[in-house]
């Protein structure tokens, strides 16, 4: 069992809390059962994703076929006190479970390669968990990627891997490109681009009217507080605004995401057909 918190084994893994670090080893950290569940059985070309595992006696027990499952890909699973675990985690209760990863995203050139129908493009989006969460309501409805554009947050982030329910794992990811990069690619894969902005003219509702929303779509997400600024606005196809019936002044970044993604997912997938 490792004890010491400056074993040099955590002390690496701990130092995956930093982005540099991250970016200059290629690793990060999936706590939980979920997020190693998920990652189980992933590959990338340098080999499985997950790399190592810690593991507290505790989480052995309760979890020993998953913990059985990694050995069995050949990552070493170290079992560490609560202290250790405490250390590496970065949440108020460990779930005595963590993984290192490999980095998974890929090039923007093979996610429009595969022909996607529903693509997120995330500017400027900076808070992780709002991050996670999108990730997560575009794996749910059914997204073939999401690109984390221009100075959006490191999806490989704690936060943004927890929000993300394990969904990190599900769809590619594209990391580092521009939104023109991205606008100009997915456009020419044959995607309509739309920018999701309150104050458009343009509503949700009467893009779903027009059966537009079935055509393979890539919708832009902003900033969770100033939206998307005019030039990126402009890059779209269409401004787009989710109709607010009541009197709320907005909806918050992941609520937005989830009622566009959704209305296009419903209607790619026959449901605006079928309602009427």
């Amino acid at each position: 069992m490792v004890t010491h918190i400056r074993s040099p084994r955590v002390r690496a893994a701990r130092s995956l809390a930093k982005r540099a670090l991250r970016e200059r080893s290629r690793l990060f950290l999936a706590e939980g059962p979920q997020a190693v569940q998920e990652a189980l059985g992933q590959d990338t070309a340098d080999g499985p994703v997950i790399t190592e595992l810690f593991v507290t006696g505790a989480a052995r027990s309760r979890h020993a076929g998953l913990v059985e499952a990694v050995a069995r890909t050949g990552a070493p699973v170290h079992t560490v006190s609560g202290e250790v675990m405490a250390e590496l985690a970065q949440t108020v209760t460990p779930q005595g479970l963590l993984a290192v990863c490999r980095f998974i995203h890929v090039p923007l050139a093979e996610l429009v390669a595969a022909s996607p129908r529903l693509v997120a493009v995330l500017a400027n989006v900076r808070d992780p968990g709002n991050a996670g969460t999108v990730l997560r309501t575009a794996d749910a409805a059914g997204a073939q990627g999401v690109i984390f554009a221009d100075a959006s947050v490191d999806p490989y982030n704690a936060k943004c891997v927890r929000s993300s329910a394990g969904s990190l794992f599900h769809l590619p990811l594209v990391l580092g490109v521009s939104v023109g990069e991205a606008v100009t690619a997915l456009r020419g894969a044959g995607l309509a681009v739309l920018a999701a902005d309150g104050g458009a003219v343009l509503g949700l509702d009467e893009l779903d009217r027009e059966d537009r929303l079935t055509a393979p779509t890539a919708w832009l997400f902003g900033n969770e507080a100033w939206g998307l600024p005019a030039e990126l606005v402009a890059l779209a196809d269409d401004a787009v605004a989710v109709p607010i019936y009541g009197h709320a002044e907005s909806l918050n970044l992941a609520a937005a995401a989830a009622v566009c993604l959704y209305a296009s997912a419903r209607a790619q997938h026959g449901g605006a057909a079928q309602a009427r």
